[in-house]
């Protein structure tokens, strides 16, 4: 039986954001991580702390999302994206992956005024997760080439179901505007 992804709780104190996860940080809660980011951003914030201590698991798209957050706001000699607690299964991941130098870490979670909300899991299309997937992925490999390896496989099948998909979706807009074209097969 497959346990549930994570869920994320977001605080805002001053100029930091505070994101705690609970569960398993997969590819599917990647995309919410990804957008929350982006949104918060756009806002003005600029530093970023997730609570980790409750997140059992963390597979390599959250991670590569996430990596790509610590790259965004990487300053040299200042972490702008700080992981509290993370457990050691996540710990290894983070580090064998080789992207640890793009966090701080902490061991226990600063005192966090104000309250939490549950970060509501958007609507995302099949085509928006793999290429999700895609990217993250590729970041991984950007940051560290050991990963290319790792990851070589994934990303050519990501890239290649993301192709797909991206044709059958244009194929379903195009019969809904009564414009089949080539998606309608002749026999």
């Amino acid at each position: 039986m497959s346990m549930p992804s994570a869920s994320l709780m977001v605080g805002l104190f001053d100029q930091c954001v505070c994101i705690k996860i609970s569960g398993r940080a997969t590819f599917t809660s990647s995309v919410d991580l990804k957008k929350v980011v982006e949104q918060l951003t756009l806002k003005g914030f600029d530093h970023f702390v997730l609570d980790l201590r409750e997140c059992l698991t963390m597979d390599s798209t959250f991670l590569g999302v996430l990596s790509g957050v610590g790259l965004r706001f990487a300053q040299p000699e200042c972490h702008r994206v700080s992981l509290v607690s993370p457990q050691p299964r996540v710990r290894d991941l983070i580090e064998s992956l080789g992207v640890s130098e793009l966090f701080k870490f902490f061991d226990h979670a600063p005192a966090a005024p104000g309250k939490f909300e549950a970060l509501q899991n958007t609507d995302t299309s099949r085509s928006e997760i793999t290429r999700t997937c895609l990217e993250a992925h590729k970041l991984l490999m950007t940051i560290n080439p050991e990963n290319v390896v790792r990851f070589k496989d994934v990303t050519r099948f990501l890239a290649e179901d993301l192709k797909r998909q991206e044709e059958e979706e244009k194929c379903l807009n195009q019969g809904r505007n009564g414009e089949l074209g080539e998606c309608v097969s002749h026999p």
